[in-house]
């Protein structure tokens, strides 16, 4: 059985935010935006379905997938890339795998103590 994500959380800190967005090659506007925000993740989860709500002053971004199954995430109006994501459970972390024009995108998300704590995967830029 996964751990528990569900719940209501606030973003403490976004460090080296702006270097994973500028490896994405996302326009300057958008990281300079990105970065000071703060956005909260309301995550509900029962069995294989999960919903990520990702919600900000200046966007929110919905994400409702099945634990497994690829789909693809059209991130227009976020960062206007879209990718093919799969979303899975390892251990005690729920890991997102997203293909696309770049190679090593992604995150994971786990729980320590009463915190949620987001990783984004590494892009490795040639």
């Amino acid at each position: 059985m996964p751990v528990d994500l569900n719940g209501y959380w606030k973003m403490i800190s976004n460090d080296n935010f702006e270097e994973y967005l500028k490896a994405l090659d996302v326009n300057v506007a958008i990281r300079k935006i990105a970065t000071l925000l703060k956005p909260d993740k309301d995550i509900s989860h029962d069995g294989d379905h999960v919903v990520i709500k990702t919600l900000s002053t200046f966007k929110n971004y919905n994400m409702d997938v099945h634990v497994g199954k690829e789909f693809e995430e059209d991130l227009s109006g976020v960062d206007d890339r879209k990718c093919m994501t799969t979303i899975s459970w390892e251990g005690d972390k729920l890991v997102c795998v997203q293909k696309g024009e770049k190679e090593g995108r992604g995150w994971t998300h786990w729980v320590e103590g009463d915190m949620l704590n987001l990783v984004r995967e590494s892009i490795h830029v040639i």
